[in-house]
């Protein structure tokens, strides 16, 4: 089925510039070509219908055609070579090893502004940087302990960080529920082609939310903290903490009593020491944040400072995936660590530079504006697909609040095949989300989610703007 493709002048996964397949993709080219198109047409089937049976949906906020979709799933894996994730893996441990440095340093002596390397008003105007939490110390000195840092590959096939999300990431369910969709799909192939495991991802965040328990609670009581049934992500919320064997909880279900966290049971309260919250600062607790939020925990943060509940991620450390302060990860690794970055970033221009912002305003119509703090493909421009309205309207909003935008050139996404219908095979633009655990030690399970861009030409792949996953798959060793 994948006999006819072609690279066409873009960077590919699987076949090189003379339509060659790569030699780590060469024995799944070859198990899959024994696959018939109308096998590979059940089996499509087949996994979409499981996919809807078990609820594996998201929200998409605002569509009229109703709150749940299957989140499209596409059978061809992408394969990563076993030299090249022990590199990304590096690159990983590297950058989130510098981001929570930094969120002890801001929250602490500020070391790194005042010695000139990231200006102050960057960090003191950041929407999600806390002066409240100026001085706290966090259980274990860990900030970010789950990160999804998204990575691209340009034209020339070079791994690039597009941006680190630091607060809640999700997607997490999505790489393991597709891994148990293709090796109910294709069972045969895992040890065939050999790809290293996934399946120890919630042990591993287990671990991770015991290891940071306050001081003396020997066996902790661990819940996660959900807004609802109606957030994007609440079929993730339900499945993580199914996999943990944690309770799931809402805002409503937790209470404060002298500073200690107890949820609400049939057999009365019970004390609460972790919690796992996917629900944002801004939410969590109504008497120190907004005032209006009916989804958090009043009190939880004079728990929290009384260091009689641990919360993952701790507070504040939205300033890190501030894309403003992305800019900055490169100088971050160079200050605290003294090496130069593994995965470089993306070329950036932060609009409240002068010159960068010079530059920006006069070269639109080929740059990538994105707003600071939004996320799932919100607040961007992609200038070379938009209209000069879209682009005039963007001009004004940079100029009226330049702090809150930056500009990346437009990068060629490396391609792979996905089928796009009737046995029929095309190239798409995918990234990368691999999934950082922070505990004891750093962990990467091998893999994360692989997001394609489902619309033809697209670059835009977020599941709420049309994009769709694929399994990641990591091989053992390189051939």
């Amino acid at each position: 089925m994948l006999n006819g493709y072609r690279a066409e002048n873009f960077f590919d996964e699987m076949v090189d510039a003379h339509d060659q397949v790569r030699p780590h993709y060469r024995r799944f080219q070859q198990l899959f070509s024994e696959i018939k198109p109308e096998d590979f047409d059940r089996y499509r089937q087949s996994v979409d219908l499981a996919f809807l049976r078990q609820g594996i949906t998201f929200n998409v906020y605002g569509d009229a055609q109703g709150t749940e979709k299957i989140f499209p799933f596409d059978l061809v894996p992408r394969i990563i070579a076993h030299k090249e994730w022990e590199r990304i893996e590096a690159g990983l441990v590297q950058r989130i090893t510098a981001l929570n440095l930094f969120l002890h340093d801001i929250y602490h002596e500020q070391k790194i502004v005042k010695d000139g390397v990231v200006p102050p008003f960057y960090v003191l105007s950041g929407k999600h940087f806390r002066r409240e939490f100026s001085g706290f110390n966090v259980p274990k000195d860990i900030y970010i302990h789950i990160c999804g840092t998204d990575l691209i590959r340009g034209s020339d096939g070079g791994w690039m960080v597009l941006e680190d999300n630091g607060r809640c990431p999700s997607g997490v369910s999505y790489v393991l529920e597709n891994r148990r969709a293709m090796k109910r799909t294709f069972p045969g192939m895992f040890e065939e082609v050999g790809v290293r495991p996934v399946e120890h991802y919630a042990q591993e965040l287990l671990k991770a939310l015991q290891h940071i328990a306050p001081a003396g609670v020997a066996d902790p009581t661990i819940v996660l903290l959900t807004p609802g049934a109606y957030n994007s992500a609440y079929f993730e919320h339900t499945y993580l903490a199914r996999q943990m064997g944690i309770e799931i909880v809402e805002g409503r279900d937790l209470v404060v009593r002298d500073a200690r966290v107890f949820m609400r049971t049939t057999k009365g309260l019970q004390p609460v020491h972790v919690i796992y919250r996917r629900i944002d600062d801004d939410f969590l607790d109504p008497t120190v944040f907004r005032r209006d939020s009916m989804l958090g925990v009043p009190g939880i943060v004079r728990a929290y400072r009384a260091g009689n509940v641990s919360l993952a991620n701790s507070i504040g450390t939205g300033i890190a995936d501030d894309k403003v302060m992305y800019a900055f990860v490169p100088k971050m690794i160079k200050y605290y660590l003294d090496q130069e970055p593994i995965i470089p970033n993306v070329p950036t221009y932060l609009a409240n530079e002068e010159s960068d912002k010079k530059y920006l305003l006069e070269n639109l119509d080929p740059l990538v504006v994105k707003a600071a703090n939004e996320s799932g493909g919100y607040g961007m421009l992609i200038g070379p697909k938009s209209s000069k309205e879209e682009i005039e309207k963007f001009r004004g909003a940079i100029e009226a609040d330049p702090r809150n935008y930056i500009a990346q050139p437009m990068i060629s996404l490396s391609r792979h095949p996905t089928h796009v219908g009737n046995g029929q095979f095309e190239g798409r633009h995918i990234d990368l989300r691999p999934y950082i655990i922070y505990g004891e030690k750093i962990t990467i399970v091998p893999g994360g989610l692989t997001r394609v861009a489902l619309r033809k030409g697209s670059i835009v792949v977020n599941s709420s703007q049309g994009g769709g996953s694929k399994d990641t798959w990591v091989l053992y060793g390189d051939e």
